[in-house]
């Protein structure tokens, strides 16, 4: 079987669908009778983005996929063609561009809104990571459900317990600096609680709406690879990643394979990631989120356990697998 995988999304952040990406790469690459095609838009800066968008996804891509005769095109992210004569598969990870569109810079709130529609009506299947995005799915674009597919997201290394640890007392919070991750809420619901003695450090690229979580004793370290994450998670007293709507939230699953204890939000698709190895709080509440911070330290031994366990049940080679059916399913 001959499969196109759409990868541009890996030229352009290293945060959630990159990180997706190449986990599934990771998985197919192993699966026999595959052949994987690897197809990418070339530009990455910014100003490049309409062009993308427009030519890339609803021109070059589908075109290209017809002429090479792949059995299947898969776009690991919202952004796919409109139209395929090559079977569609689509993977999407949330839908907060149209439920909280207010988060987003202009030009993506309108191309989604106007295309969204059509490429989920264009594909054979939608992937989808959890069983909260497949509700968003079916609510606010009105797909057919039985072209729907709940693959959840995985982990691997270097994100294991075993490795070395930062050293001192701190917080971690992951997540690209931008609105809708409510970082800027962390940094006042830290700073509540009291934890005398402990920083607050703070990772992830910089994303769009100048977003700059400042404060006492809190140090922004920026992008940071993959080891030195995985190095961070583990010395952390515990882990904060309390977006306002995530469809997965990949930093809580890598923080718990860890063996970080973890605080997330109530909301979204945490409480199904996470189901009971996290303290969930609700993110638009300083209060509630002091609070969680300091249960999470008090708690650190058992949320520690109870995450190892519950990171266990995801692993990539079940995902590729699961992908591969899919597949199999459309071509």
């Amino acid at each position: 079987m001959r499969v196109a995988l759409d990868v541009t999304p890996l030229t352009l952040t290293k945060a959630g669908v990159a990180r997706h990406i190449a986990g599934l790469l990771s998985g197919l690459e192993a699966e026999p009778g595959l052949e994987l095609r690897r197809y990418s838009f070339g530009g990455h800066n910014r100003a490049l983005v309409p062009v993308r968008d427009v030519g890339w996804y609803l021109g070059a891509l589908p075109a290209r996929a017809r002429r090479d005769r792949v059995d299947v095109l898969h776009c690991p992210s919202q952004r796919a063609p409109a139209r395929s004569s090559v079977p569609l598969v689509v993977t999407i990870h949330d839908l907060a561009v149209l439920r909280h569109p207010e988060t987003f810079n202009r030009w993506t709130r309108e191309y989604s809104r106007r295309v969204l529609p059509l490429v989920t009506r264009a594909a054979a299947r939608v992937i989808v990571v959890s069983e909260f995005t497949r509700r968003e799915l079916l609510e606010l674009l009105d797909v057919q459900e039985d072209k729907v597919r709940v693959i959840p997201n995985a982990v691997g290394p270097p994100f294991e317990p075993v490795g070395a640890a930062e050293s001192g007392d701190y917080v971690l919070a992951v997540g690209t600096l931008e609105p809708r991750k409510n970082l800027e809420r962390v940094v006042a619901a830290f700073q509540r609680a009291g934890l005398n003695g402990t920083r607050l450090l703070v990772t992830g690229s910089r994303g769009w709406g100048n977003v700059d979580p400042a404060g006492e004793d809190v140090q922004l370290l920026g992008f940071v690879p993959d080891a030195e994450l995985a190095r961070l998670y583990r010395g952390a007293r515990c882990v904060a990643y309390i977006s306002a709507y995530e469809g997965f939230g990949l930093p809580v699953l890598e923080a718990m394979a860890c063996g970080a204890p973890v605080v997330a939000a109530s909301t979204g698709a945490a409480p199904e990631v996470s189901q009971g190895a996290a303290v969930l709080v609700d993110p638009l509440d300083d209060e509630a989120i002091a609070a969680g911070l300091v249960e999470a330290i008090e708690r650190a031994d058992e949320l520690r356990e109870r995450g190892l366990e519950r990171a266990r049940a995801f692993d990539w080679k079940r995902v590729a697998d699961a992908t591969m059916d899919v597949y199999r399913d459309v071509a």
